[in-house]
């Protein structure tokens, strides 16, 4: 789940799992596979959020999407499982998933077994998001309907900065209806740099100067709700690896 550039050449040379600085792990699923998170989210959700108008398209836009299995299967889980081929058939939904690692999003989109509802970007989130305004004027929409950040904030964070958090954040409220938001808890931030510093790296360059620190889910939710004009309403627990899966909506 990229933020910055780096290739999955350089992760592959390198051969170790914990060696990519920027979230863009080679084979991320295998050590974190979607149902760690698919367990927690009712295939009812979309359905639950009001989106089963078969008058307009329902958009999701994952961010960070790696090599795009969590893409896919988060796909089949909210349509696919949860209604009836018929159904639907009358009710389309749109998937886009962006990551920066280009090689990632390469491997994407050659596996991609439904490229007429999901297609896969290269994107960094931190930069221009036009991509994004274009895929929604293209489809007629202000919004996409459900955002998924899931494992993405402390990278960000960690390569950019407190107020590129922030901006991140702000950004995905203004063009999300609900946004399901994973966020890394200290303790991950902690790893991620002793991780580092093991391979002889030079340490991350906002680590040691961060505020936002401890818990880190609370401050998003702090800020989505202050600043973004976001409400957190429903918490679905917590993943295997102790991270919370908040959804907000916009008031």
């Amino acid at each position: 789940m990229a933020t910055c550039s780096i290739s999955s050449g350089d992760i592959d040379e390198i051969n170790d799992p914990g060696a990519a600085p920027y979230g863009n792990f080679i084979n991320y699923y295998t050590f974190n596979p979607p149902e760690n998170r698919l367990s927690l989210i009712p295939a009812t959700l979309l359905q639950d959020l009001g989106y089963r108008d078969g008058h307009q398209t329902t958009l999701i836009l994952d961010v960070g999407c790696n090599s795009g299995e969590l893409s896919v299967a988060f796909y089949k889980h909210l349509v696919q499982e949860s209604v009836c081929q018929e159904e639907s058939d009358k009710w389309k939904v749109n998937l886009l998933g962006f990551d920066l690692d280009e090689i990632l999003i390469q491997r994407a989109q050659q596996n991609n077994p439904q490229p007429h509802s999901i297609s896969f970007i290269p994107l960094d989130i931190t930069k221009d998001t036009d991509q994004l305004q274009d895929y929604l004027g293209h489809h007629g929409c202000s919004h996409f309907h459900l955002c998924l950040c899931l494992a993405v904030t402390m990278w960000v964070h960690l390569n950019h900065g407190d107020s590129s958090l922030l901006q991140m954040l702000s950004r995905l409220a203004s063009i999300s209806q609900h946004l399901l938001l994973e966020v890394q808890p200290w303790k991950c931030y902690r790893s991620a740099a002793r991780r580092l510093r093991k391979l002889g790296r030079s340490d991350f360059d906002h680590f040691k100067t961060l505020k936002i620190r401890g818990d880190v889910a609370e401050h998003a939710r702090e800020h989505l709700e202050r600043n973004c004009g976001m409400e957190l309403i429903r918490s679905f627990g917590s993943t295997t690896w102790d991270r919370k899966l908040l959804l907000f909506k916009r008031r």
